[in-house]
């Protein structure tokens, strides 16, 4: 499957796309080509009826994602900055309102535009020696692929501007504590804990669970009426054969056999 991909390693197993960044040497740095990749990805691979749930996680044991290809930067004014950052946007909205469940595993450092691909995923688990954090201030920039944004919403305004200001790099642990992660794992177990985890929700109804992530995506959406939002997707449940599965297994006592229809 990935004969065509340079950067990204992909394997469908028991219904779970898994996709890794494969630029170990440099840290698994998001350059250009490989935001195209991921892009392609999400538009063909993810989207194959058989991938009911995608994983992505980093090659090698010292990195997720360690940000940005700072080498590209050199040749960047204003102009391209701005088309950078909208390229970077549509790609990690993509991910965020894709209607099958994505999970990072973070296996190692996450940092700016990996914290920020991380952070647009709908689940974070991380490997106990992972370091998260928004280094960009340092290089007199500041987060430019939703960072500011999705941080805030998930930690609060205070624990956000301060790790952006300072260029704060939180532990694992501290991640946990302040709800920037789901779960710590030791590293060797981090991918079995994320599959477990993927397959324990896959085994749901995919279309109710498209419907969760609409609904609970539109609670920080500033363009949508969240409330609104969770009415009309609860109204299309309805529609569902898994509706008329889960009831009548309900009644019947016995575990419903989805088929996400």
């Amino acid at each position: 499957m990935d004969a065509d991909y340079q950067n990204l390693l992909l394997e469908i197993r028991n219904d779970i796309l898994t996709i890794t960044i494969n630029r170990e040497s440099q840290l698994n740095s998001l350059d250009r080509l490989t935001l195209a990749e991921l892009k392609r990805v999400f538009s063909d691979e993810a989207a194959d009826k058989h991938v009911k749930g995608v994983i992505i996680t980093g090659s090698g044991p010292k990195a997720f994602i360690a940000g940005a290809d700072i080498k590209e930067f050199l040749e960047i004014n204003s102009e391209k900055g701005r088309k950078l950052a909208q390229e970077g946007h549509r790609l990690f909205d993509t991910i965020e309102n894709y209607r099958k469940p994505v999970t990072a595993a973070i296996n190692g450092y996450a940092l700016g535009g990996g914290l920020e691909l991380a952070l647009a995923c709908h689940i974070r688990i991380a490997s106990e020696h992972a370091l998260m954090g928004l280094p960009e201030i340092n290089l007199g920039l500041i987060p430019g692929y939703g960072g500011t944004q999705r941080l805030t919403r998930l930690i609060g305004k205070g624990r956000a501007i301060e790790m952006i200001l300072t260029a704060k790099k939180v532990s694992a642990a501290e991640a946990f504590n302040c709800g920037l992660v789901n779960y710590v794992t030791a590293q060797d177990q981090l991918i079995i804990k994320t599959e477990e985890l993927m397959a324990k929700i896959i085994r749901g109804p995919a279309l109710a669970i498209a419907s969760a992530i609409t609904a609970v995506n539109a609670a920080t959406d500033p363009n949508k009426d969240g409330f609104s939002v969770e009415i009309n997707e609860f109204t299309n449940c309805f529609n569902t054969q898994d509706f008329s599965e889960g009831l009548k297994a309900f009644l019947e006592k016995r575990r419903p056999d989805f088929e996400g229809k």
